[in-house]
């Protein structure tokens, strides 16, 4: 491959260089201009070159970051192999909007430099986001980023491995309720509003979108069975909706205490009685256990809301999962057990989560891990 350099003006120069063949066989030219001395131009047009020979020549596009970002979104959305779902992309779509457009999104894709990234990193860190939503949102740009580097957009990625990493995070710190706190919570809880739902998460160890996704055809009370089929998604700017649990694991059957058995026969009283009094006779089979004034879906984030209403304990609205499985580690059941009950994809995923509860008996904690991986002995040697 060859090229020239012509002055164009007092220190702009036009670069002149061929490209191989297009598809239908046509010699095809790319023309570039620089700003700077001869020596500039010349180093330019033999990057250039170099990278004609190497196969590595991205052709010049003004495709902005946020462009770029929302067709890879939809291209995911709608991949049928590696497609992300409703809710996933609504999250990608929220993320664009409110934390990459407004500040990288009008920005030339091949002009986004490290630097760009990292300034962007700090921005959104000292406007008070935590950075638990800057990973996330780091996460979206550096994989769209990295699809430009496979459809041949850019030469390389500023962000992920090759680039500007996302910022360091620490875990909000996971709290539980103890056992010997459970009376006074329960003392709270009793008549409130958010009992029931309060009960399923501590002591079935149900996440809020599958306290809210339950329908009475799905617990049997005299049996003291439920099973969970669904979750409730709200993405922002649509109604909640149900889907069926991430992992085939998150679709599952476990048996009730007596406790919750009985705070869901009250509660279930009490919407007989008040559908009775409104005139709206019994419900379908296939109620929600908890749905709105109108009888839809409800939001988690309602839960979260009311579970502060409630002042019951410091602690969040899911850590009373956390409470649950920390219950059964103090029972002694082992990891394998609790992952089905809790949903786990399998007995790796609990302990990487509650690690730090088996810590507070070494002897458990070892236990634990040899039913996780079944406990097979190892050769002796020799």
């Amino acid at each position: 491959m060859k090229g020239t350099i012509t002055k164009r003006g007092r220190a702009s120069w036009r670069l002149k260089f061929d490209l191989p063949p297009g598809p239908d066989g046509r010699r095809r030219t790319q023309y570039l201009t620089v700003r700077g001395s001869k020596k500039d131009a010349q180093g330019k047009l033999a990057e250039q070159l170099a990278a004609v020979n190497k196969g590595t020549f991205v052709e010049p596009t003004k495709l902005t970051v946020a462009d770029h970002v929302r067709s890879r979104i939809d291209a995911w959305h709608a991949d049928g192999k590696k497609k992300i779902s409703d809710y996933t992309a609504g999250r990608y779509r929220d993320m664009l909007r409110l934390y990459i457009a407004p500040h990288i999104g009008s920005t030339p894709i091949q002009r986004l430099s490290i630097a760009d990234v990292e300034t962007w990193h700090r921005t959104l860190l000292t406007s008070g986001l935590g950075a638990g939503t800057v990973r996330n949102v780091h996460t979206v740009l550096t994989r769209a980023l990295r699809d430009a580097v496979r459809h041949g957009i850019i030469a390389r990625s500023v962000a992920g491995r090759d680039g500007e990493t996302a910022p360091s995070y620490a875990p909000e710190e996971m709290k539980i309720i103890r056992t010997d706190e459970l009376d006074g919570v329960l003392a709270k809880l009793r008549g409130h509003r958010i009992c029931a739902e309060a009960m399923l998460a501590l002591f079935c160890g149900l996440r809020a979108g599958e306290v809210l996704a339950l329908r009475w055809d799905a617990v049997n009370l005299d049996e003291k069975m439920l099973h969970v089929r669904a979750t409730v998604l709200a993405i922002n700017g649509q109604a909640p909706m149900t889907k069926p649990p991430k992992t085939k694991a998150g679709r599952r059957s476990l048996t009730v205490p007596d406790v919750v058995i009985d705070v869901l026969r009250g509660h279930r009283r009490r919407q007989l009685e008040m559908r009775v009094a409104l005139g709206l006779g019994r419900p379908e089979a296939d109620a929600l256990l908890f749905p709105d004034t109108a009888g839809g879906l409800r939001r988690p984030s309602t839960l979260s809301h009311d579970w502060r209403d409630a002042d019951v304990a410091d602690v969040r609205f899911h850590d009373l999962r956390h409470s649950h499985v920390s219950m059964l580690i103090d029972a002694g059941l082992d990891p394998v057990t609790i992952a089905k009950r809790i949903g786990h994809k399998n007995a790796k995923v609990t302990l990487s989560t509650y690690a730090h509860l088996y810590q507070r008996d070494d002897g458990r904690a070892a236990a634990a891990i040899n039913a996780a991986l079944g406990a097979n002995p190892v050769p002796k040697s020799g």
